[in-house]
């Protein structure tokens, strides 16, 4: 992390207090956030002209590209949420919460990410029990934790292999949990205790933010994230999420 905020804002940044670099970093995810988020706006409002553009098409058109704008406005939505997130670093982003089924959450994520695995030869099966209740939870937010635990999964596995995503609950102790397992390497025993850091990665490309804005939005939710390598080899992440607002789960 100390070489990426040197390089980004030409600043030696090896002798600096804890503090320091932490506003250091907060400048340098703003600046991003800044840069992002113009050709963001853009992007929604060209999207939006098009849309007017093909209401004029044939029915038949229509109907092929209706699901096709419904993704592009969700993905623009997620990362504008992912823009937020950079612009608060030193606390969580607010969240809007409604009751959330998990099944829904879980669904989606598979449906949207399920060409990338395909691509990739590797097999993304859901597993969405009906029984599991509503949690209250920011939809938008929750859903790109999910979709960051699951990219991250394939990455870790690269090409053929397989990622498992579960959910269940436990009404005695009061949380409900999302589990994503892949059949990859798992997790460096030495690394285990860093991978949540920002800009902290083990692959060649990335950011290494995506664990981390995992961590910021469950936390936000009153919940946590721990993860383990598989007896069976493979990475284990488990998000577990209150099921009452203000209730946060036990370890």
């Amino acid at each position: 992390m100390d070489k990426l905020l040197a390089n980004a804002l030409g600043q030696d940044v090896n002798q600096l207090a804890a503090e320091e670099r932490r506003l250091l970093l907060s400048r340098l995810l703003a600046r991003f956030a800044h840069e992002v988020r113009n050709p963001l706006s853009s992007l929604d409002i060209h999207v939006q002209l098009l849309e007017e553009d093909l209401a004029q098409s044939a029915p038949a058109v229509q109907a092929r590209t209706a699901s096709r704008f419904e993704i592009i406005h969700g993905e623009l939505h997620r990362l504008e949420n992912i823009v937020k997130h950079f612009l608060s670093l030193a606390g969580p982003s607010a969240l809007d919460l409604h009751p959330v089924e998990l099944k829904q959450i879980v669904s989606h994520v598979g449906d949207l990410l399920r060409p990338e695995a395909a691509r990739h030869e590797i097999e993304l099966l859901i597993e969405a029990d009906d029984s599991v209740p509503p949690v209250p939870a920011d939809a938008a937010q929750l859903t790109q934790a999910l979709v960051n635990l699951v990219i991250n999964a394939i990455q870790a596995i690269g090409r053929q292999g397989r990622v498992n995503v579960s959910i269940g609950w436990e009404s005695a102790r009061g949380f409900s949990s999302i589990v994503v397992r892949d059949n990859g390497p798992g997790i460096p025993a030495e690394k285990a205790a860093a991978i949540f850091e920002p800009f902290f990665t083990t692959k060649t490309e990335g950011s290494g933010l995506g664990l981390w804005i995992v961590q910021q939005i469950i936390t936000a939710h009153g919940g946590f994230v721990t993860t383990a390598n598989a007896p069976e080899g493979g990475a284990v992440f488990m998000v577990q999420l209150p099921l009452r607002s203000g209730a946060a789960p036990h370890g």
